[in-house]
């Protein structure tokens, strides 16, 4: 119990005021005075002693160490508040001198990195303690002027007491932290880097065949206009071997680089792991970082290599790295930092910005021997006079690719006899998995390649793909048509769908480094060790070694021997000798069967397709002394796809009838075809080839090929005018889904096609007295009839026309049609008398300009022979991807429709083509800057070559 006398002015009476506080004494005391509105230092007084203040104020209370404890209780808590304001300036002043000595203290710690000293870690400690308190200063700061109205009673008191003393005991705690930081002194502040800026890489000591390779790459990278540079190749050819030596040269040079920093990424992509490892390198690592989550590193990075020129090197990387993720500045010609990588990917290498990768390519044969010499050694060598020999065979089995020299080379090394060297050929010839170190030192590395793929489609044509020989170089069409038979790529949706998705697939394994493109063809090829790969994987790991059956191309006079017929699912005997196809084996599992170019085989017998219920590719092409299919062939109850194409076949089989399920039949150059009636009864017949077949297609058949309503592609040609062409033509339903028309020996006046025809790549005509093309009707020379008219003239109409080949047409006059086939790619024209333009500008612009620009992307356009032609077009054209231009034996050609920017430019540019030197010296060019151009790049060649595109398509 306290007692409180009051009395004075400040009171109504003076009756004394008793107020009683319960035993928390430290907080209602405060409260309670506070209220009444007494100051501090009245309040203070009062607890020491009792004293008589103006307002009669009478208070009595022992002076005990409660007491006294209570006393500076409240002498801290109202100093918060009455000093507030002095408090609040004295940590605006105390904050600048602590970031002034911060600002200095990190201008010496850059200066020391900048010359490759690294920061001590209770400078960084310190540092972000100054950053951590800055903040709160700052906030604090902005709640002053709110903070400062709330006071009232000249600073000894506030409207709201909690609010204001919660705010005060911040700002005071805060000022003794500053003044705390800002004494705290560093005598040393840097410290020389642990880690150096740069490592020498160890490299393997035989390195063959990279010199030129490894010139051409670091001149590119240290270009200045370069700073991301891709290295891409399939796995084992040598990448990081490249890129190890391009790190090492840092190391030889004066690159001025402050950091040379190698990071192996590997196929899974770790964000954190590369951020830890471009760390330590720069020597950011420690606990402070280790503490740091993924994106707080990447920060920090970030802002320490922004002051930094570096070289980053990426080893082995197969998705792209998001450099921003990792906290790396991107490489530019402002910073010039450097990045570069390997990849096994092209894609990767486009995905992560670079314009012109590199990629590495297997050693040429001289280099590729000269690795395997070194790794066989001089006293193997040496040791039979007929080894040098028969290691130059094992070392082209290796078709230059250096992981497999190196470990083949490192196997032979310790034999020393020539039948342990013909062994290995024989091994490496007929099934090179079981060669010592093949499977877990090659074909394993490979096979990250092949389970990296996405899509078992893509997986399953690399499979494919391992059918074919070595070294063939497969053609795409023929590839994806398997692949659509063979139900890998779905066609149900139709065919052309299905295409586009096998460029996609073919595409992908071409980007991955699995397949290679032959340049400037439709084809591409395996390299030998990925064949190996590929059979492998399809053999079970060599666990079923008869499942996956090849043997192309070795010669083979006879079906080989099987041990389990049952467990065969493709089987590839094409390119061999093979006589006959006789017995009839139990192949419950077969679904593949190639026995295309068996330049022998002549009889299959009746029951040899028997016991195949699965098969659903069968291929019998380029087979010419094969004369009949047998009628068994109704077997094959799942068949989708069957080529008989240049066969010499004469009917086609009754059993083909049976064949429900075909979707792809191929009769491309049977010539001793009779016929191909029933052939309706292919329901569901999607792709039919005839084109250059020997049997005429009468009103029956064109009939029966009508009714076929799934029918999607088409190929045929014609020899001579016959009512059965003109039927023909006049079909919409086939015509609009033929994709080649070859016409021969035509006597008309004139041929005009349906505007249907969408789906017409290939044009062949030759050897026609035909005076006009165009759209419309068939006439017959000796009648006259008015053609009908372009139903919309301003409208392309060969919507897929990419080839056209005219040659011997000896009445044509213009080709105008041509500028509605606006994909036209390729075109020759030869041996054609009369004609006198390509356009004709007059038919062009029948009832007005027409708005077409004809051409935009032809590749090749080839003249010859054309006695009377005097125009191409009548105005230049920008021609964007035309890359050659041939003229030959075009006298009155003498303006071309060029100017100085058509064609294609730089290092495939346009190539202008003639066989005199007087003609294009007489040519009128547009200007002088298109006479320069051409004139100084034109290419003479004479008659008697082959000119491009004779042999057509087929």
């Amino acid at each position: 119990m306290i007692e409180v006398s009051v009395s004075g002015q400040a009171l109504e009476d003076d009756d004394p005021v008793t107020v009683t506080f319960p035993s928390t004494l430290r907080r209602v005391i405060l409260e309670a005075w506070w209220d009444l509105g007494f100051t501090f230092d009245q309040i203070s007084k009062i607890l020491k002693s009792k004293i008589s203040l103006p307002f009669c104020i009478s208070f009595s209370i022992p002076c005990d160490p409660c007491i006294n404890k209570i006393s500076n209780w409240l002498d801290e808590k109202v100093a918060c508040i009455h000093n507030l304001e002095k408090n609040l300036t004295a940590l605006v002043t105390s904050m600048e001198e602590l970031k002034a000595k911060r600002d200095d203290l990190s201008k010496r710690v850059t200066r020391g990195e900048d010359r490759g000293q690294q920061r001590l870690a209770e400078i960084e400690v310190w540092l972000n303690r100054v950053a951590s308190i800055e903040k709160r200063v700052s906030d604090l700061l902005s709640a002053r002027d709110d903070e400062l109205q709330k006071l009232c009673l000249c600073g000894f008191c506030s409207k709201s007491l909690r609010s204001s003393y919660g705010y005060g005991k911040k700002v005071f705690l805060t000022l003794k932290e500053v003044e705390t930081l800002h004494s705290r002194e560093f005598e040393v502040i840097v410290e020389e880097a642990q880690t150096p800026r740069m490592e020498e890489r160890p490299l393997q000591p035989t390195i063959v065949g990279q010199e030129t390779m490894l010139q051409k790459a670091w001149k590119h990278l240290m270009e200045d206009g370069v700073g991301m540079m891709g290295l891409y190749g399939m796995g084992g050819v040598g990448k990081t071997t490249l890129l190890t030596q391009i790190n090492n040269k840092f190391s030889d040079v004066s690159s001025g680089f402050d950091f040379v920093i190698w990071v192996v990424v590997s196929k899974e992509l770790h964000v954190e792991k590369i951020q830890d490892e471009i760390a330590g390198k720069v020597g950011l690592d420690g606990f402070l970082w280790e503490i740091k989550d993924k994106n707080k590193k990447g920060v920090r990075l970030y802002n320490f290599l922004k002051k930094k020129r570096f070289v980053l090197f990426l080893d082995d990387i197969w998705e792209k790295v998001d450099l921003t993720e990792i906290g790396v500045p991107f490489p530019t010609t402002q910073n010039g930092c450097k990045v570069a990588f390997t990849t096994r990917s092209q894609e990767v290498c486009d995905r992560m910005g670079v314009e012109d990768p590199m990629e590495v390519q297997c050693l040429a044969d001289n280099e590729a021997f000269d690795l395997f010499q070194k790794k066989v050694g001089q006293r193997t060598l040496g040791s039979h006079p007929e080894i040098p020999e028969l290691a130059r065979i094992v070392a082209k089995k290796c078709c230059g690719l250096p992981l497999a020299l190196d470990v083949i080379g490192e196997t032979m090394s310790c034999k020393r006899t020539i039948q342990e060297w013909r062994h290995a050929i024989d091994v490496l010839t007929s099934y090179a998995i079981e060669f010592s170190g093949m499977e877990d030192k090659i074909l394993l590395l490979l096979k990250y390649s092949y389970d990296d793929l996405k899509g078992e489609d893509v997986k399953s044509c690399l499979l494919y793909c391992a059918l074919f020989p070595e070294d063939y170089n497969i053609d795409k069409e023929e590839l994806i048509d398997y692949l659509i038979g063979e139900g890998i790529i779905d066609g149900s949706e139709g065919i052309e769908r299905a295409e586009n998705k096998g460029y996609e697939i073919i595409g992908d394994l071409v980007r991955a480094s699995l397949l290679m493109e032959e340049v400037g063809t439709e084809q591409v090829h395996m390299h030998d060790v990925v064949r190996e790969m590929a059979s492998w994987i399809a053999s079970e790991l060599g666990r079923e070694k008869e499942a996956f059956i090849v043997h192309a191309s070795v010669g083979l006079s006879e079906i080989p021997k099987v041990k389990n017929w049952n467990v065969v699912r493709k089987m590839s005997l094409m390119k061999n000798k093979i006589r006959k196809l006789d017995g009839s084996p139990e192949c419950p599992e077969l679904t593949t069967l190639l026995l295309q170019n068996n330049i022998f085989l002549e009889n299959i017998s009746s029951e040899f397709f028997k016991s195949m219920p699965k098969l659903v590719v069968l291929d019998l092409s380029q087979n010419k002394h094969l004369t009949s299919v047998p009628d068994g062939i109704s077997e094959l109850v799942s068949l989708q796809y069957l080529n008989l194409s240049r066969t010499g076949i004469r009917h086609l089989p009754m059993g083909l009838q049976e064949l429900k399920k075909l979707i792809h039949l191929d009769l491309l150059s049977t010539s001793n075809l009779s016929s191909i009636a029933g052939i309706s009864n292919l329901r569901n017949l999607m792709i039919l080839n005839l084109a250059f077949s020997g049997f005429s297609l009468e009103h029956g058949i064109v009939e029966e090929l009508e009714t076929l309503e799934h029918l999607e592609i088409l190929t045929v040609g014609f020899d001579g005018l016959t009512p059965h062409l003109e039927l023909f033509l006049s079909s919409h339903r086939l015509m609009s889904c033929t994709r080649f028309l070859s016409i021969c020996i035509l006597e008309s006046t004139r041929i005009a096609f349906p505007v249907t025809m969408n789906k017409l790549r290939h044009f062949n005509i030759m050897d026609c007295t035909i005076s006009e093309i165009t759209m419309g009707s068939i006439c017959n020379k000796s009648k006259t009839v008015s053609l009908s008219p372009i139903d919309n003239p301003r409208e392309p109409c060969f919507l897929s026309l990419s080839q056209v080949f005219i040659l011997g047409c000896r009445c044509l006059m213009e080709l105008t049609f041509l500028m509605f086939a606006s994909n036209l790619k390729k075109l020759h024209v030869g041996k054609a008398n009369q004609l006198e333009d390509i356009i004709n500008k007059e038919k062009a612009c029948e009832g007005g300009e027409s708005g077409i620009v004809p051409f935009a992307n032809l590749v090749s356009l080839q003249l010859e022979r054309l006695p009377e032609l005097k125009n191409i077009y009548w105005c230049p054209l920008r021609f964007p991807c035309l890359k050659v231009l041939d003229v030959g034996d075009c006298p009155n050609l003498k303006k071309l429709p060029l100017h100085s920017q058509s064609g294609m430019h730089g290092e495939n540019g346009l190539i202008l083509k003639c066989n005199e030197k007087s003609w294009i010296e007489g040519v009128e060019w547009e200007d002088e800057a298109t006479k320069t151009r051409f004139l100084s790049s034109c290419k003479l060649w004479e008659y008697g070559r082959q000119p491009q595109g004779i042999t057509g398509i087929f």
